[in-house]
C-alpha cells in the first residue's frame, strides 16, 4: 500500500514550491506544461488527495478576527483589544469581539458562532470556568479544523496554538521585592482563585520572594477572592490585623479597595500600610494616592498576538494535514511603575 502523501511532501520531492504544486494539480497556465505534467504524475501515483477543508477554509478568507475576552471592564484587557486592532487595520483586517463573561458556556457558544464562517482565526483569554473545568475540547476542534488560534494571558499548556504571556512569577516576584527593598516585613497577598493560571504564578512568585528574603511564609496573608462584589468584606478583614504593613493585589481592583478599607480604619497609605498591583491602569494613575503598578503591557501583547495569528493566516498552507507546527510562546517584558502607594 502506498504511503499517503501532502502537498508538501510532494514539494520537497520534486524540489519545488507548495505553491507551484498546488497550482500544478489545478492545471494552471502560470505552471509549465513539464513541470505540471511531472507533478500531476507523482501525485496520481502516489494517489494524493487534497484536503478539502483546509481548502474551503483557505478559500474562503473573511479578513476577520475573532476576540474572545472574560470581561470588558478590566482596563488590561481593553489596551489589549486595542493592541490587536491597530496591527489587524495596519493588515486590512478587522475584528469582532464577544466577551466570555468568565463562563465556560458562554466561551464555546462564542467560539461556535465565529468558527462557523465569520472569522479566519481567533485571539482569546480564557474564561475562569474553562481553566476550572480545564475542558478545552471546542478550542482543540477549531485548531483540528485548520483555524489558528493564539491564546494570551490566561493560557493553557494542554493545547498546541501560539501563546503570549507575560512572566507572571517573575513580575509579582520583583513587586514584592521591592516592598522588601523598602522595609516592609509582613506583606499580604489579595489575588483570585488558584485555577485562574495567572492567579496562581503570582502567588508562586510572591511566596519564592518572602523565602528568599528570609521572611516568614503566613498562608493567612493570603485571600483568594472568587466573587469581587464581596472583595471590600473580605480585604477589610484582612487589614483589621494592624501588624500588616503591605498588600500585593493581583489587580487594581483590589488595590483601590485596600487603600480604601485602610483609610476607613485611619492607615496612611504609604507610611502605615504600602500597595502594590498589577496592571498599569487609569485607576491607578488617579487614585488618591496613585498606585505603584506592575505595567503588563497590553497594548504590546496585542500588537503580538495580532502578528502571530496574521502570519499563521497569511502563510500559505493549502494542505497542512501532516504539517507539524512550529508554535511560540512570546513572553512581553513587564517593568515596575513607582507612584505613591509605596514611597
Amino acid at each position: 500500500m502506498k504511503r499517503k502523501v501532502t502537498l508538501k511532501q510532494i514539494a520537497k520531492e520534486l524540489d519545488v514550491s507548495i505553491s507551484t504544486v498546488s497550482k500544478s494539480l489545478r492545471n494552471s497556465l502560470e505552471i509549465g506544461e513539464e513541470t505540471r505534467l511531472k507533478v500531476q504524475a507523482f501525485a496520481k501515483f502516489y494517489n494524493y488527495k487534497p484536503n478539502n477543508i483546509a481548502l474551503s477554509l483557505k478559500n474562503r478568507k473573511t479578513k476577520t478576527i475573532g476576540i474572545i475576552i472574560p470581561e470588558i471592564v478590566h482596563y488590561f484587557f481593553s489596551t489589549v483589544i486595542n493592541g490587536i486592532e491597530q496591527v489587524a487595520n495596519e493588515n486590512g483586517y478587522s475584528v469582532i469581539i464577544c466577551l466570555s463573561d468568565d463562563s465556560f458556556d458562554k466561551e464555546v457558544r462564542n467560539m461556535e458562532m465565529l468558527a462557523n464562517g465569520s472569522i479566519d482565526g481567533f485571539i482569546m483569554s480564557l474564561s475562569k470556568e474553562t481553566q476550572l473545568k480545564g475542558d478545552f475540547h471546542h478550542i482543540t476542534e477549531v485548531i483540528n479544523q485548520g483555524m489558528p488560534v493564539v491564546m494570551f494571558d490566561r493560557v493553557t499548556s494542554e493545547i498546541l496554538c501560539d501563546k503570549v504571556i507575560i512572566d507572571d512569577k517573575s513580575a509579582a516576584y520583583e513587586a514584592v521585592q521591592s516592598l522588601i527593598d523598602k522595609g516592609r516585613k509582613k506583606i499580604a497577598l489579595v489575588t483570585t482563585v488558584d485555577y485562574v493560571s495567572v492567579g496562581k504564578l503570582r502567588t508562586d512568585g510572591y511566596t519564592k520572594a518572602l523565602l528568599d528574603n528570609g521572611l516568614p511564609f503566613n498562608e493567612n496573608l493570603i485571600i483568594k477572592i472568587e466573587d469581587v462584589d464581596t472583595c471590600e468584606v473580605i480585604i477589610g478583614q484582612l487589614l483589621e490585623d494592624k501588624a500588616i504593613d503591605a498588600v500585593f493585589a493581583v489587580n487594581e481592583l483590589f488595590a483601590v479597595t485596600s487603600i480604601k478599607a485602610a483609610n476607613k480604619m485611619g492607615l496612611n497609605v504609604p507610611n502605615d500600610l504600602a500597595v502594590i498591583a498589577f496592571t498599569d491602569g487609569i485607576i491607578s494613575k488617579y487614585s488618591t494616592p496613585t498606585i505603584t503598578t506592575v505595567s503588563q503591557s497590553g497594548k504590546k501583547m496585542g500588537n503580538k498576538a495580532a502578528k502571530m495569528l496574521i502570519e499563521r493566516l497569511e502563510l500559505e498552507h493549502e494542505d497542512d494535514e501532516e504539517e507539524e507546527e512550529n508554535y511560540k510562546t512570546e513572553v512581553i517584558e513587564t517593568h515596575l511603575v513607582e507612584r505613591e502607594s509605596t514611597n
